[in-house]
């Protein structure tokens, strides 16, 4: 009986017995099972700065002609590999803001800290899921007979599963506002940014300070992140904290309390709004944040089983998992839609569907061309980004990144003894594609799978 191997495990036995193989296995294998890895052709040389002496030369010639650079996507969906990373250092980030390291003094810990969430608002009823007393609850009960201007039923009384469908599907598509959620979307960003500074006039108005007098004497950090909900809206979670005039490394005013921090929240919020342009087009839009506002401290235990998370790690653990996410957590596509043939065979629920097809109309009238719709179409209109934070909240992604540089070049230092040698690296690399070929795409894929056992 004769066996008959797939193509990818043919080259890879036959690649085990080329003399370069440990050299293009290691190139592969150092990656961690990026799923689409970026290919560079150059060289490189370690010069001594106090001699001037190449000590070392290396290029992508010992690496199977290409040196491989992982993709470096922060999308679970995309590469799990290099999101795994991105969360990790985002938990570093926010955590460190919330009880101090990576520059960020310990004293944050003792600063007015709380855990918010702002929603969208409603653009039309939709299927939900709730529960009372551990049992799911009727999604929306209606008197029998109600009906919504096109004559479907206003209610329903149905008691939906975790995995149904209909879940985030509007009762009656056409009263739906689908023009509204997308521009929705488009200012979500700009709602946020009005609501930082709501929250500084809230907080200045409660002490009886003014805005200027406020700024000499505390300061707001943050960081969020947005996650899609299931109806295909985006709502923000954000570690808030109240400093002193100077950041974290000032103490906030005595009258700075969790309490006045929470409260202040709250009241901002129905202060933000903002007017969507297109009102000769679609009428008025009046945009703002949901009434469904949460606000709690961040508190040093991890709280009751159920909760909402309120302990520091716990929080920067969730605010971390949101951040590899993207619109597919709703149902929606991963790449952009080039023209509206492109909407006929996706793969996506009526209501993701509508959503795309009212960003790209949208786009496509003068009076919103600004915004970009078409672009974000497949991220059903939204186009800011998922995980920020201010400028004073702690350290950044890119000084994690670049402590992790650092410590792989003294380990690769030290291997070549040069612990002790001042050295600079000068190299040349260039672009020349991406991805696996069938062989490589096995062996990253067997990495990535001992990488998720090894993490279970």
């Amino acid at each position: 009986m004769t066996t008959v191997l797939p193509l990818s495990v043919a080259a890879l036995v036959a690649r085990s017995s080329d003399p370069e193989f440990a050299a293009w296995r290691r190139n592969i294998v150092r990656l961690g099972g990026c799923t689409n890895p970026i290919h560079l052709v150059g060289a490189a040389t370690v010069y001594d700065t106090t001699s001037g002496a190449a000590l070392l030369s290396y290029g992508s010639d010992a690496n199977g002609g290409r040196l491989l650079v992982a993709c470096g996507n922060r999308r679970a969906a995309v590469c799990p590999a290099c999101s795994a990373l991105y969360r990790a250092d985002t938990y570093q980030l926010v955590r460190a803001g919330l009880v101090g390291g990576k520059s960020v003094p310990e004293a944050v810990s003792n600063y007015p800290r709380v855990f918010a969430t702002l929603t969208a608002p409603g653009f039309g009823p939709v299927h939900t899921r709730s529960e009372r007393d551990g049992r799911a609850a009727a999604c929306r009960p209606r008197r029998a007979g109600e009906l919504c201007p096109h004559g479907t039923s206003a209610g329903c009384r149905e008691r939906h599963s975790a995995d149904d469908l209909r879940l985030g599907e509007p009762l009656c598509a056409r009263c739906y506002d689908y023009a509204g959620a997308v521009l929705w979307h488009a200012f979500a960003g700009r709602l946020w940014h009005r609501f930082g500074l709501e929250l500084r006039r809230e907080v200045a108005r409660r002490v009886g300070l003014s805005r200027t007098d406020f700024g000499e004497l505390a300061r707001l950090s943050y960081a969020k992140v947005a996650e899609y909900q299931r109806r295909g809206l985006v709502h923000f979670h954000a570690v808030i904290r109240l400093d002193g005039p100077d950041g974290p490394d000032s103490e906030p005013p005595d009258w700075a309390t969790v309490a006045l921090l929470v409260d202040s929240v709250r009241g901002a919020i129905g202060r933000v709004q903002l007017i969507a342009p297109g009102t000769g087009v679609i009428g008025l839009r009046a945009l703002c944040f949901g009434a469904q506002v949460d606000a709690r401290p961040v508190v040093s235990h991890r709280g009751d089983a159920g909760e909402r998370p309120t302990s520091p790690g716990a929080v920067a653990g969730y605010i971390a998992k949101y951040a590899t996410k993207g619109a597919e957590s709703a149902g929606a596509v991963d790449g952009r839609i080039h023209s509206a043939r492109d909407m006929v065979l996706l793969p996506v629920r009526a209501h993701v569907l509508c959503m795309i097809a009212t960003s790209w109309w949208l786009g496509g009238l003068p009076e919103f061309e600004a915004l970009g719709l078409r672009r974000w179409a497949h991220m059903l209109g939204y186009g800011g980004h998922f995980s920020t934070k201010s400028r004073r909240y702690s350290t950044t992604l890119t000084a994690l990144r670049q402590a992790r540089t650092d410590h792989r070049a003294e380990q690769q230092r030290a291997a070549l003894g040069l612990v002790d040698v001042p050295a600079v690296t000068v190299g040349r690399w260039r672009y020349a594609g991406r991805g696996y070929s069938p062989d490589a795409a096995l062996l990253a894929a067997s990495v990535r799978e001992g990488g998720a056992s090894h993490g279970s």
